[in-house]
């Protein structure tokens, strides 16, 4: 079939960022707003940031002329029957560390942050025979939206660039009836961290395979029982981790039997007028932004009380009633509530606030029975 040029929409982002600090990026839109810069400290900042960008150059300039290799890794999007969100980064990384071997899969982490980002890199991107050529940021994360007629269910993007292997993963339509989709956090929500959270990410990338990962009990089959409930529902993982950890991340949800769905994460990078990327507000504009593209649906925000996901589901509720079914908190024990930097309150304070189902337990099987009692599930 021949390809026909399709329209490439930037997805809404925040002022273009040059590049983070590290290899780790994320999209510079739902995640870019944090605490300003203050006046006093800006000369500063503006040192931080010209040091940045030298170092990416100079990262950059060492694997144009070392034994690295351009590479495109595509991740899971999602989107309607006429348009679609595509997800994926553009990488310098060395050749020959690829592969599925557990010694691969354990070294895996490393490799993802001594990657070195292609910035502004020019990318192909085709869907089921549509094709859009788009552009990377500034951290070489491709976040954009393509007009494209397609079938609900899963389809296959392919992204390519010069001089990279093509890309391959999958994009999940979702039916124009729909009328309940998911959306889940992952870290102490779907998967037992119980670390603080300045070491969090650094410990699942570096240290710890998906292998050794733990799940939380039950929170596996209460969100495959409510997939398979409504065979129609999306299901978004929506996480302040960093883009370089989705692949382990992946492996663990499918490892795990976790309903498939799209990552949704962030980085750790600079802005041009913020020091770092809010975790927070990266989970608010998307779940704005879901409500936006899909206003039938109702979801289930599934979080814990660990740090923000309460007061942030809370928010949501009140502000968009018609987009919210339900909220169901995973309740951690007073030592994982301190090392996670949250609280154990039960957030019957928050929810009495507001007309909304709310559930919290331990695990998932105790949010089940108070999902189903509720008429949930």
């Amino acid at each position: 079939m021949t390809a026909q040029e399709v329209q490439a929409v930037d997805a809404p982002r925040g002022t273009e960022d040059s590049g983070p600090m590290t290899g780790g990026t994320a999209p510079d839109g739902p995640s870019s707003r944090c605490t300003p810069v203050t006046p006093r400290l800006k000369p500063l900042f503006h040192v931080a940031r010209r040091f940045a960008q030298g170092w990416n150059d100079l990262r950059t300039r060492q694997a144009r002329h070392g034994d690295y290799v351009a590479q495109v890794v595509a991740y899971r999007g999602y989107g309607s029957t006429r348009r679609v969100r595509v997800l994926g980064r553009v990488l310098y990384s060395r050749p020959g560390l690829h592969g599925n071997s557990d010694a691969f899969n354990n070294f895996r982490g490393w490799v993802s942050f001594t990657s070195v980002p292609i910035q502004h890199a020019e990318v192909t991107v085709e869907i089921e025979g549509a094709r859009a050529v788009v552009r990377a940021d500034g951290g070489g994360v491709v976040d954009v939206l393509v007009d494209v007629e397609l079938e609900p269910g899963w389809h296959e993007v392919r992204m390519s660039a010069e001089g990279a292997e093509p890309s391959v993963a999958q994009v999940m339509i979702v039916e124009p009836g729909a009328r309940f989709g998911i959306v889940s956090d992952i870290d102490d929500t779907v998967m037992v961290t119980a670390l603080p959270r300045p070491f969090l990410a650094l410990w699942n990338t570096f240290v710890l395979s998906e292998r050794a990962r733990t799940p939380t009990p039950g929170m596996a089959v209460l969100l495959d029982r409510l997939a398979a409930e409504h065979p129609e529902a999306p299901v978004v993982y929506l996480s302040t981790g960093p883009w370089n950890s989705a692949p382990t991340l992946q492996r663990f949800l499918g490892r795990n039997l976790y309903p498939a769905g799209p990552l949704l994460l962030t980085d750790w990078g600079m802005t041009p007028d913020r020091w770092f990327r809010s975790g927070r507000e990266h989970k608010r504009e998307n779940l704005e932004r879901l409500a936006a593209e899909f206003p039938d649906i109702r979801w289930l925000l599934v979080g814990d009380n660990g740090q923000h996901d309460e007061s942030i589901y809370a928010e949501f509720a009140a502000e968009h009633p018609a987009s919210v079914g339900a909220v169901a908190i995973r309740q951690l024990s007073p030592g994982q509530a301190v090392f996670s930097g949250g609280t154990t309150h039960d957030g019957d304070s928050v929810a009495s606030r507001q007309d909304v189902v709310w559930a919290s337990a331990p695990d998932g099987a105790g949010l089940a029975a108070q999902l189903e009692a509720a008429g949930v599930v």
